[in-house]
């Protein structure tokens, strides 16, 4: 399965009126929440809707994805079982929270195999794992290898912040603690999981801005987890998606450099040397892993390149 994962966009599960406007918004994954978004008493019902919902809405071509609740809660058995017998044949992808050692994540994954061989799928529904914990972050290698069916991995600020004891005013939000601090408190746990990711050819992707109507604050959270190197975002709020698409999207300007360092060092190639130079900017090998790292994104952004 390919697919862009600029955007996510999350979905309460008991909210069924807001399903198909999610489906309708231009974010590149929408999932559908079992976890935080829906309270105890409404546990039950939501996974009803929620598996409905993968059989039945359009999604337009996008992954159908739901997130679980977590592995240490009494109710994660129950939605996977009845998300794989009820709507298995038309489930893509499960999203796992807090996921902090990789033997439970394990255990999940040979659940799944014997659910998918029972259930007579023939395929394999991808995962993706939430790492918001200190525990998650400390073993987000191991959790990283610990599976094939692995498509990404997830920061979550906020739990992380719970986890480790961090005063924080919103989720992912920078306030006067960040100011006291002379920095952003996150680098580190979203480096960790960053490298973890790509050590194993995983997607890394940033959690939610929780002030839905900041769109200041939220691009500046964006290019800070661009910059990082981070693929895209989760989005708590439709009004969100334009702007963390457009940051998590290459510019024109910067698909076309990199198209000019392939097209240089290509020729530098030709002519038996290993470098070159655009103008005052040396171009090697390094540069051209780079550019095609842009390309990549471009291409999965929808640009012909």
């Amino acid at each position: 399965m390919t697919y862009p994962e600029r955007s996510v966009l999350s979905v309460p599960g008991s909210r069924p009126e807001l399903f198909e406007k999610a489906l309708g918004t231009e974010a590149d994954l929408v999932f559908l929440d079992l976890e935080d978004s829906v309270i105890e008493g409404m546990k039950a019902e939501a996974r009803r809707l929620v598996v409905q919902a993968v059989r039945e809405l359009d999604w337009r071509g996008r992954p159908r994805s739901v997130r679980i609740n977590a592995l240490d809660s009494v109710h994660w058995f129950s939605d996977v079982l009845e998300l794989i017998e009820q709507a298995g044949a038309f489930l893509d992808l499960i999203i796992v929270p807090k996921v902090e050692h990789a033997a439970a994540f394990r255990s999940l994954c040979i659940l799944l195999d014997q659910l998918e061989a029972t259930a007579g799928l023939g395929r394999r529904i991808q995962v993706e794992v939430q790492l918001e914990t200190a525990p998650g972050i400390l073993h987000a290698a191991t959790i990283a290898a610990a599976s094939e069916r692995l498509r990404s991995l997830v920061f979550g600020p906020g739990d992380y912040a719970a986890s480790v004891g961090m005063p924080m005013t919103a989720i992912g939000v920078t306030d006067q603690w960040d100011a006291a601090y002379g920095g952003s408190r996150l680098d580190y746990p979203m480096h960790q999981l960053l490298v973890a990711a790509r050590a194993y050819g995983l997607r890394a992707i940033d959690g939610p801005y929780a002030d839905f109507r900041d769109l200041d604050g939220l691009r500046r959270a964006a290019l800070r987890a661009r910059a990082l190197g981070y693929d895209g975002k989760w989005c708590i709020h439709p009004s969100q998606i334009a702007v963390v698409n457009e940051v998590f999207t290459p510019t024109r300007e910067e698909i076309a450099w990199a198209q000019e360092v392939l097209r240089s060092f290509r020729e530098a190639e030709q002519r038996g040397q290993g470098a070159t130079a655009i103008g005052s900017t040396m171009v090697d090998a390094a540069s051209v892993r780079m550019a095609e790292s842009t390309l990549a994104r471009a291409r999965a952004a929808g640009f012909d390149v």
